[in-house]
C-alpha cells in the first residue's frame, strides 16, 4: 500500500508501539462528493481539541492519489493519504487493520461495498456509511455478522439524513415517553414539515442500483416490501404497518400527506432498532412516514403530484433503457451535487407524533440548519464514527450489526447537540399534549 504523508512516518505502522492503531478515524472516499465536505468538516471540527484535550489521528483514503493529493491541499492540514480501492482486497485490509473506525462514503454500496465490509469484520474495525441501501445491509448482515462479533467489529449502517434523524428521533421520543408516561409509545408517525435541499450524482446512482435489482430479481421485490427486513431474530413481529404509498389526507392535522422517498430505509433501521434494544418499543410498535403538503386544493394537487412523481420514476428506473436514458440526459452525474451556498442555506424539520397505548400523546421535533442530504450528512457521519472510536467501549457494545440509536443512543445525541452546527441535527421538545384518558 502506498501512502503519502507530512507527519512522522512511524505513525503509519500497523500497530504502533504501544499496542493501538495509528488512526482513530479514516474517512474512505474522501475525494467524493459527500467525502469531501466530511473531510472539511473533521478538518474544522478536530482543529478544536475535545474538551479532554484528547488528539484524534485521522487519514483520507481512497484509490484516485492525485484527488486525495489536491483534497489534503485544500485542507491545509497534514492528513495522511492511504490509497485503497473498493475491488481491491488486499489494500483495503492494509487499510482497515490502521484504524479504530472506517467512514465509507463509497456508494453505490450494493456495488462497491461488501469487500470492505468483510475486511472491517475479519480485523474488528469499526464501521459507519450513509447508505439508503436497506438490501445491501441485509445482504451484509447475512454474510457476516457472525463474524462481526467474533472480531468485535460494530457495523452502523445510515449514519446520515437517513437515517439518524428518523432513528434517534423515535428513539428520544420513546425516552420522553417512558419518562412522562412510563410506556412507550404503541405508534409513532413521523411526517417531514419542511425540507430543503439537493441530490447529488452519488444519491442517484444508489437509488438507481436498487431499482436495477428489483427490477430483475423478483425476491429482491419482496425484500424490499418487507418492513422488518432487518430484523434477523428467530421471532420477528409480524404486524402490519401503515405505508403512506399514495396521497392520503390527515385530518388531525389538517394536512395532506405524500410519500417520502427515504422511509423505505427509515422505517427498517427503526424497526431494527427495536430488536436490538430488546423490543423496548413493544412487539406490536407500528411506524410509518410521510410527508406533510399544505391543506386544501394545492395541498391535494402537491401530494399527487409528487405520488406520481415518485411512482413514474421508480418505475422508469426499473426499466434499463429509460434508467440510461435518465442518467445520460435528465439525472445529475456522480460527483455532483449542491453548491456550498445551495448547502448554507438547505434545512429539515421533522415531527414525531407518538401514542401510547393509554392513548397518552406527545411529539417531537428534529431539526438540521444545513443541506439534510450533505451539509447535515457529513456532520453526523463524523459525529457517528467519532462517537464509537471515543465515548463507546466494545465491552460497552460489542461486535456485531446495530443502527445509530441501538448502538450510540444518548451519546450520539449529546454529541450531535453540541457539535453538530449549532442547531444542526438538534432534537427539540415541543409540550406534551395530554388526552383525555391521560392521568399523568
Amino acid at each position: 500500500m502506498d501512502t503519502n504523508t507530512n507527519t512522522d512516518t512511524s505513525n503509519n505502522t500497523q500497530q504502533r508501539s504501544d499496542g493501538k492503531r495509528p488512526y482513530a478515524v479514516i474517512l474512505y472516499g474522501a475525494t467524493s462528493f459527500v467525502g469531501q465536505i466530511t473531510a472539511h468538516y473533521l478538518t474544522e471540527f478536530l482543529s478544536n481539541k475535545d474538551k479532554d484535550g484528547a488528539d484524534v489521528t485521522w487519514a483520507i483514503a481512497g484509490r484516485d492519489e492525485a484527488k486525495l493529493n489536491e483534497l489534503q491541499s485544500k485542507l491545509g492540514s497534514t492528513v495522511d493519504i492511504i490509497l485503497a480501492n473498493s475491488d481491491d482486497a488486499d489494500s483495503l485490509d492494509e487499510m482497515t487493520k490502521q484504524t479504530q473506525v472506517i467512514i465509507s462514503t463509497v456508494g453505490p454500496y450494493l456495488k462497491y461495498g461488501e469487500l470492505l465490509i468483510k475486511s472491517c469484520t475479519t480485523h474488528g474495525t469499526d464501521y459507519v456509511d450513509l447508505t439508503g441501501e436497506a438490501i445491501f445491509i441485509k445482504d451484509m448482515m447475512d454474510k457476516y455478522q457472525d463474524a462481526a462479533k467474533q472480531s468485535g467489529a460494530r457495523i452502523v449502517n445510515s449514519c446520515g439524513f437517513d437515517s439518524i434523524p428518523s432513528d434517534l428521533g423515535v428513539y428520544f421520543t420513546q425516552t420522553q415517553a417512558e419518562e412522562k408516561f412510563g410506556r412507550a409509545c404503541d405508534v409513532i408517525h413521523m411526517r417531514v414539515k419542511a425540507a430543503k435541499g439537493g441530490l447529488s450524482g452519488g444519491t442517484i446512482a444508489s437509488m438507481a442500483t436498487i431499482f436495477e435489482e428489483v427490477g430483475k430479481d423478483k425476491s429482491r421485490r419482496k425484500q424490499v416490501a418487507n418492513p422488518y427486513l432487518l430484523n434477523d431474530d428467530k421471532d420477528a413481529p409480524n404486524v402490519r404497518q401503515a405505508n403512506v404509498s399514495k396521497p392520503e389526507y390527515d385530518s388531525e392535522h389538517k394536512r395532506w400527506l405524500a410519500p417520502f422517498v427515504m422511509a423505505s430505509i427509515n422505517t427498517r433501521i427503526v424497526h431494527r432498532t427495536n430488536q436490538l434494544l430488546g423490543y423496548e418499543y413493544g412487539r406490536d410498535f407500528k411506524y410509518d412516514e410521510a410527508m406533510w403538503m399544505q391543506d386544501g386544493v394545492k395541498g391535494q394537487l402537491s401530494s399527487y403530484a409528487m405520488s406520481a412523481g415518485l411512482f413514474g420514476f421508480a418505475t422508469a428506473m426499473m426499466v434499463k433503457p429509460s434508467r440510461e436514458l435518465l442518467a445520460k440526459h435528465v439525472l445529475p452525474k456522480s460527483g455532483s451535487g449542491p453548491s456550498a451556498e445551495e448547502q448554507a442555506n438547505g434545512y429539515f424539520d421533522i415531527r414525531l407524533f407518538g401514542e401510547t397505548a393509554n392513548k397518552d400523546t406527545i411529539y417531537t421535533k428534529v431539526t438540521g440548519d444545513k443541506d439534510p442530504g450533505y451539509g447535515s450528512t457529513s456532520r453526523m457521519l463524523a459525529q457517528a464514527a467519532l462517537c464509537l472510536a471515543q465515548d463507546i467501549s466494545k465491552e460497552e457494545i460489542a461486535g456485531g450489526f446495530w443502527t445509530p440509536a441501538s448502538a450510540m443512543g444518548n451519546h450520539l445525541l449529546a454529541r450531535l447537540e453540541e457539535h453538530a452546527g449549532l442547531r444542526s441535527c438538534r432534537f427539540v421538545r415541543l409540550p406534551i399534549y395530554k388526552s383525555k384518558q391521560s392521568t399523568s
